[in-house]
């Protein structure tokens, strides 16, 4: 069975804090070896270093700020969010994008927040770890904008439609596809459209400790999901493809290793 890489991971979360070296080293005994460790604000990114820095040799790592967070960039905090990147070489910038479901900051914030990511990601050709919910409109506007000069993006947690999935992979985006594509309620458009990601163009993640497996055998209590699930949802996606499993777990591999 050939390794897996779960290209995104929020290890920040407090609810690693008690466990996070057993449930790595569950993952890789699981053959989820490469981890993708998401920054979602400057806040997170004393934790994260010390995390990267004790599994260095396993793990990707991102630095950025996530739409619910665009509020708090001002032109002090982008300067420190600059100086940040340029002092720690994350993997990507991100976790970056648009999110108008929940709209913890403001449309304005969101876009200048976005904008003014992918320009430094561009200045320190960087891929792009990249966030989209109920946006998609202004979200591919904004890309289209920048394309030319983006070196790799990846549109994490897809959940869309053939026609988003479409335009990203026009604009050569990777597509990381989660456990939610396993809750068969509520994604029959996704679980058809996914049979037409491109082999080459496909990553999977948990996006832990959120988006547990709608249909996982065996949940724990606290309802976390963790990478060891991986192994579950690649399957699901390798069925929903119509493709050999094995085959599929190479690939994703060998494009998250390609990408960061």
């Amino acid at each position: 069975m050939h390794e897996i890489a779960d290209i995104a991971c929020n290890f920040t979360s407090e609810r690693f804090n008690k466990d996070l070296n057993e449930v790595i080293n569950r993952a890789i005994t699981n053959k989820i070896t490469k981890f993708g460790l998401i920054c979602s604000q400057l806040d997170d990114v004393e934790k994260l270093m010390n995390i990267y820095n004790q599994y260095s040799n396993d793990i990707f790592f991102t630095i950025g700020v996530h739409p619910h967070h665009a509020k708090e960039i001002n032109d002090e905090y982008l300067k420190k969010l600059k100086e940040t990147v340029t002092n720690n070489n994350p993997h990507a910038i991100g976790e970056t994008g648009l999110d108008f479901f929940r709209n913890l900051s403001t449309y304005e914030e969101q876009i200048y927040a976005f904008e003014e990511q992918i320009k430094i990601a561009i200045d320190e050709n960087k891929p792009l770890f990249l966030h989209q919910r109920d946006s998609h409109d202004d979200f591919i506007k904004i890309l289209r904008k920048y394309s030319s000069n983006i070196s790799k993006a990846v549109v994490h947690c897809f959940t869309g439609t053939q026609e988003q999935l479409d335009d990203y992979l026009e604009l050569d985006c990777y597509i990381g596809v989660t456990g939610w594509i396993c809750d068969e309620k509520r994604n029959a458009e996704l679980r058809k459209t996914i049979k037409n990601i491109p082999l080459s163009k496909i990553m999977v993640e948990t996006d832990c400790p959120y988006l547990i497996p709608k249909d996982l055998p065996h949940k724990p209590k606290n309802n976390r999901n963790e990478p060891s699930n991986l192994n579950h949802i690649i399957s699901e996606v390798a069925s929903l493809m119509e493709i050999d499993e094995e085959n599929l777990r190479k690939q994703t591999f060998e494009n998250t290793i390609n990408f960061f």
